[in-house]
C-alpha cells in the first residue's frame, strides 16, 4: 500500500547528505595526513629519538581548524604533521622553479 503521508523524505535525505560531508572531509584530511607522514617515514624525517621539545602559543581558532582539517586528534600528533609538511619540499614548486623560462625543443610560438 502506497503512502498519502503529506510528509517527504526529500528533506531528510538532504540533512542525511549534509551530515556525511564532515564525515568524508575528516577521511579526506586523515588520508592527506597518513600520505605526508609516510613520506616523512621514509625520507627518515621521523627515524631516532624525539630529543627536541617545541612549545609555543597559537590562537585556539586556528588550532582548531587544523586539528578539524587534518583529522589530528592531540597536540603532538598536529605538531608532528605540521613539522612534516613543511620539511617536505613541494615537487611541483621544485619543477617550476627548476624550468622557469624554459620552453621545450620542439616548442613553437604563434605570433
Amino acid at each position: 500500500m502506497v503512502s498519502t503521508s503529506p510528509v517527504s523524505n526529500v528533506g531528510k535525505r538532504a540533512a542525511g547528505r549534509r551530515a556525511a560531508q564532515p564525515l568524508r572531509k575528516a577521511a579526506a584530511a586523515t588520508t592527506n595526513a597518513s600520505v605526508v607522514l609516510d613520506e616523512a617515514r621514509r625520507a627518515g624525517l621521523l627515524d631516532g629519538e624525539k630529543t627536541e621539545h617545541v612549545s609555543f602559543r597559537a590562537p585556539k581558532a586556528l588550532i582548531e581548524a587544523a586539528r578539524r582539517e587534518s583529522g589530528a586528534t592531540k597536540l603532538t600528533e598536529l605538531g608532528i604533521l605540521a613539522l612534516a609538511m613543511l620539511a617536505q619540499p613541494d615537487p611541483a614548486a621544485n619543477f617550476l622553479k627548476e624550468t622557469r623560462g624554459k620552453l621545450g625543443a620542439d616548442h613553437k610560438l604563434d605570433y
